[in-house]
Formats: structure tokens, C-alpha cells, sequence
């Protein structure tokens, strides 16, 4: 004769013996024992965590005849028929089979007639795999069910339950079993059933079970059968402890032993990945840690040693090999890959380069560049520039720039230069102009290849003008004009305030054929004008100069008079 299994053999009989779920246990007990329970409930949680022993547990209750501040006895004939499955008063069923429209129709019709006892529970395990039909035909009986009637609808997702279902039911949330409260029920368990199991085995099973009470006792009664003695297997420390040491031979090693047991990849690395978890908890929230004490100080060790960025780095990656594996044709070379690519000196050294350019940025070690640097000379463009003679000095006949003749009887008032603009203070108020391109040049991308087509019109005051080459353009400067904004504050030293307006368009000058110097001078007026006010970036020789060097003796006319 076959044995009964353990997670059978101590399943909980009353709402006292349910491990880890003080929250439903109040709520249904109160309930009971108040005469105020409801006539539909819907248990969701994770599998093994109590979902069904506790719909069984209420249904002993609420029929038990002699209860006791909401427990059943468990010693009259009606608690033991439902123990022993032959009660009357309790039909389970598996929607995941049964979720046709005519099973639901046939679970109506008995929840109309008579029952023995004083109330008649329907247990539907696995609700969400129901079908639109039958979830519309249960929805009028669990919104009006008959007075003896109790519905407990059970579902490990319930996000997939209709939303009008679960509006009309009371929703009761089982979670997973803290590590400490399982190791404590698996001692239990072998002390009571006399199994000879050690304590290496004990953590090996609670960790297995991962919460769930009825896997932990399943993994308890193999370990039981194959000898009480710890199973030797690759463990996702071990794995995690080669990480550190950017072992990438012994990773591999591991894998292949791990596979060679029958691991699943998904599975190993999900494992992996907890571990990590607990990891990361341990540095950020230590009381958050669902592992035994000498394990939690393991993980504690260990993330200290790789470093929580390390550990989030870990986690993100695994994470995306996670969604390869599902689809990949060989898991098992994803996660080798995956595991090498994070034991590998290259992920470390880049990890190690991205913590330490944030320091320096956060130190302050990347400023915008000096702003008193030289001037860049334009580039002449047009007619070759002939050399100096050597007798003459480079300044022997400087000609005075004059202004750029424009179009007959489109004369207009005559520029102001933008140093008669600028204000009388010395130092960083002065260099905002001329070191236009270096701010530009320390903004991000995006601002920089926008504003890099701007031209610098001059300071007013606090205001430094820039003229955009259109309206659209200028448009999108404003959008963007508060990052110019601050980098012109820091380089000035105080507040400096952005003025954008839109470039006027250039006429082309009129050059009378007659007077091929005024033609000249005007062609080179036209290369060399870069602020487009008619006026020569200081520093610059003026083509004006260069011909007048050329042609001793020339004489320069205006022809605007």
C-alpha cells in the first residue's frame, strides 16, 4: 500500500495550522465567528501557499456543528466527511478542464437544490482558465447566489479574471512563505514524521521550495527518500562566486555540471537571478532578505566583495537573457554566453571607466574650456592674397575699413560695432563674444549643432544678441536657449541672459567695372565680414591693406560719395 505524501499528509486542518498567511486567517476567522462571511471569495496567490486548504478549511467551518471562535472541530462527522472528500456539502471543481458553458450551467443547477448540512461550497480551482461563456454564466449566480451557497473561486493569476467577476467577490491575496518560517515548518515536519534528514538537506529544501509550503514538503520527501543527505550540485553562489573572480573557465565548468544533472536553463538562471536579488536586498534592505541567517550573511559577503553596481549589472543582464532563452534554439548557449560576457574582464573594466567618469564629473573636473583663449582667424576666401613686400612693414599703409557699399538707394544707418555695445566692465564681460565657439562647443548635441549656426551680434549690457539665420531656426533656439543660458552664466560669473533675434538677409553689392579696386575691395569686404556688421574681426589684416600693398601709390574711393 502505497504512502500518503507529506504535503497530504500535513495539509492544515484548521485556520491556526496555515503557515505564513496571518492576513486571511484573521479576515476569514472573524468573519465566521461574527456570522458575517461572504457568499463569494477569490484566493490568488502563488502555488503551494494555501489556496485550497484554506476553501476546505472554511467549508469545515461553516458546517462544522459544534465551532469554535471561527476553527472548526474537526471531530464531527461533517468535518471528517470533508477531510476524507465524501461530504455532500463541498464540490470541487478544476476549471482548467471543466470550462465549458455546460459544466457552469450543471454547477448552477446543483447549487439550487437542498444540501444537508447549513451551507453548500462550490471550490473553483484555477478560475482565470474559464471560458468568456461560462465566466457570463457564473456572473448572475455569484452577483444574486442562493442564501446556503458560498463560492471560493482559487487562481494563481488574477489579472486574468474578468474584472466584473472579481468586482463581486471578496479578494483575499496569499504570498509566499518567508525562508525562516519554512526552514521552521521542515523541522517540524522531520521531527514529527521521525525522518532522518541534515541540516545541509534542510536548507537545500527550503531553498528548492521557494516559498511554496507544498513544494518545500515535495522536495522534502525526495531528499528523505534518496537518504536525508544533501544533493552535491552546482549552486547559484557558486556560479555568482566565479563571477567575482572573472573566472570565466570555471563558470562554464559549472554550467556543464549543472546541465549534466538535468537542470533546466530557464530555471538555472532564474535561480541565479533570485540569488542576486537577495544579494542586492542585503546591501539595500537587509530586512527585506528571505534567507536563512548563515545564508543571509553569505549574500551579504558576497555583494560586498562584487559590488552592488556589479550586482544591478548582473540582474539587468541576466534579465535580457531571460527573454532570449524563451525563444532561443539552444538556452543552454545563451546562458554560457551571457555568464562569460559578465565573468570577462571587459564588463568589469567598462563598469569600473563609467564609475569613474561620474566621479570626475561629480568633482567638477569637466568644466567648460577656458574661455580666454585666442581668437581663430578667419579663412580668407575669393582672390589669392599676395605676399607683403618685404620692405614695406606690415602696417606701413593700414587703410581704415570702411563701410560695404550696398545696392543704390538702399542705404541704410550705418552699424554700430559691437564693442561700442559691450559694457565698460573688464574680464568675463568682454570675453562672452569672442569666445562664442568654446561655450557652443560644451553644450550637448543637440543644443550645440543648433546653436552653432547662430552668429554673436554683440553684449548689451547683460545681454549677449544672437542672430539666427530664420525664424524657424530661431524658434527652435528658444526652445533650447536655457542651457545657453547657464553655460553663459558660468562662464561670465554672473547672470548673462540670451537675446535671439533673426539675421537680415545680404544684398549683393553693386561694383562698377570701372574701378577694379572699389571691385576688389568690395569682393574681399564681402569674405572677410563674419560678424555681418560691415566691420573686420580685430586681429585680422584687411584685404583692403593687402591690395593697397600691392598697388603703392593706389588711391582708395568710397563709392558712396
Amino acid at each position: 500500500m502505497a504512502t500518503q505524501s507529506l504535503y497530504r499528509r500535513y495539509r492544515p486542518r484548521r485556520f491556526g495550522e496555515l503557515k505564513g498567511q496571518e492576513h486571511v486567517i484573521r479576515a476569514l476567522r472573524n468573519a465566521v465567528a461574527n456570522d458575517r462571511g461572504g457568499q463569494a471569495y477569490l484566493f490568488s496567490g502563488p502555488r503551494g501557499t494555501g489556496k485550497t486548504s484554506a476553501a476546505r478549511i472554511l467549508a469545515k467551518v461553516l458546517n462544522c456543528t459544534s465551532p469554535d471562535k471561527g476553527e472548526p472541530c474537526c471531530e464531527c462527522e461533517s468535518c471528517l466527511a470533508i477531510e476524507r472528500g465524501t461530504s455532500f456539502d463541498v464540490l470541487e471543481l478544476d476549471a482548467a478542464s471543466n470550462n465549458g458553458v455546460d459544466n457552469i450551467r450543471e454547477l448552477i443547477e446543483r447549487a439550487a437544490m437542498g444540501n444537508p448540512g447549513r451551507h453548500r461550497v462550490f471550490i473553483l480551482d484555477e478560475v482565470h482558465m474559464l471560458s468568456g461563456g461560462a465566466e457570463a454564466a457564473l456572473l448572475k449566480t455569484l452577483e444574486e447566489p442562493p442564501p446556503h451557497v458560498v463560492f471560493v473561486l482559487a487562481t494563481t493569476d488574477p489579472q486574468k479574471v474578468s474584472e466584473t467577476i472579481r468586482s463581486r467577490t471578496q479578494h483575499l491575496q496569499f504570498r509566499l512563505l518567508p525562508a525562516k518560517d519554512l526552514e521552521d515548518h521542515v523541522r517540524w515536519v522531520v521531527k514529527d514524521a521521525k525522518l532522518e534528514v541534515s541540516p545541509e538537506a534542510i536548507r537545500q529544501v527550503v531553498e528548492q521550495g521557494g516559498g511554496s509550503a507544498r513544494d518545500t514538503l515535495s522536495a522534502l520527501e525526495l531528499v528523505a527518500a534518496g537518504g536525508g543527505e544533501a544533493e552535491v550540485f552546482v549552486r547559484p553562489e557558486d556560479i555568482i562566486e566565479s563571477l567575482i573572480n572573472h573566472d570565466a573557465a570555471a563558470v562554464l565548468t559549472q554550467v556543464g555540471a549543472a546541465m549534466q544533472r538535468g537542470h533546466d536553463p530557464k530555471a538555472f538562471t532564474e535561480q541565479i537571478v533570485r540569488f542576486l536579488r537577495e544579494m542586492f536586498l542585503s546591501s539595500m534592505a537587509p530586512q527585506l532578505v528571505q534567507l536563512a541567517e548563515e545564508h543571509a550573511k553569505l549574500a551579504a559577503d558576497m555583494t560586498a566583495r562584487y559590488g552592488i553596481a556589479s550586482v544591478v549589472r548582473a540582474i539587468e543582464v541576466l534579465g535580457e537573457a531571460l527573454l532570449d532563452i524563451r525563444r532561443a534554439p539552444d538556452p543552454r548557449l545563451v546562458l554560457e554566453v551571457t555568464l562569460v560576457r559578465l565573468a570577462s574582464n571587459t564588463v568589469a573594466n567598462d563598469t569600473a571607466s563609467l564609475l569613474a567618469r561620474v566621479e570626475r564629473l561629480e568633482s567638477g573636473s569637466a568644466r567648460p574650456r577656458d574661455v580666454t583663449g585666442p581668437i581663430p582667424r578667419p579663412r580668407l576666401t575669393g582672390a589669392t592674397n599676395p605676399s607683403p613686400s618685404p620692405a614695406q612693414p606690415p602696417q606701413a599703409n593700414r587703410v581704415a575699413p570702411i563701410e560695404r557699399p550696398t545696392s543704390p538707394g538702399a542705404r541704410g544707418p550705418a552699424h554700430t560695432p559691437a564693442s561700442q555695445t559691450q559694457s565698460a566692465s573688464a574680464g568675463p564681460v568682454d570675453d562672452l563674444v569672442t569666445a562664442w565657439p568654446s561655450i557652443v562647443r560644451t553644450l550637448k548635441a543637440t543644443v550645440r549643432a543648433l546653436y552653432s549656426a547662430v552668429e554673436v551680434v554683440g553684449l548689451e549690457g547683460d545681454t549677449l544678441v544672437v542672430a539666427a539665420p530664420s525664424e524657424m531656426h530661431k524658434k527652435k533656439c528658444v526652445e533650447l536657449q536655457e542651457a545657453v543660458r547657464a553655460a553663459l552664466t558660468s562662464a561670465a560669473g554672473r547672470a548673462i541672459s540670451l537675446e535671439i533675434r533673426v539675421a537680415a538677409p545680404r544684398q549683393p553689392a553693386t561694383v562698377s567695372a570701372a574701378k577694379p579696386a572699389t571691385a576688389a575691395r568690395s569682393a574681399a569686404d564681402d569674405d572677410v565680414d563674419l560678424d555681418g556688421d560691415g566691420n573686420d574681426i580685430e586681429g585680422a589684416e584687411s584685404v583692403v591693406d593687402q591690395i593697397a600693398k600691392s598697388f603703392p601709390g593706389a588711391r582708395i574711393v568710397d563709392t558712396k560719395k
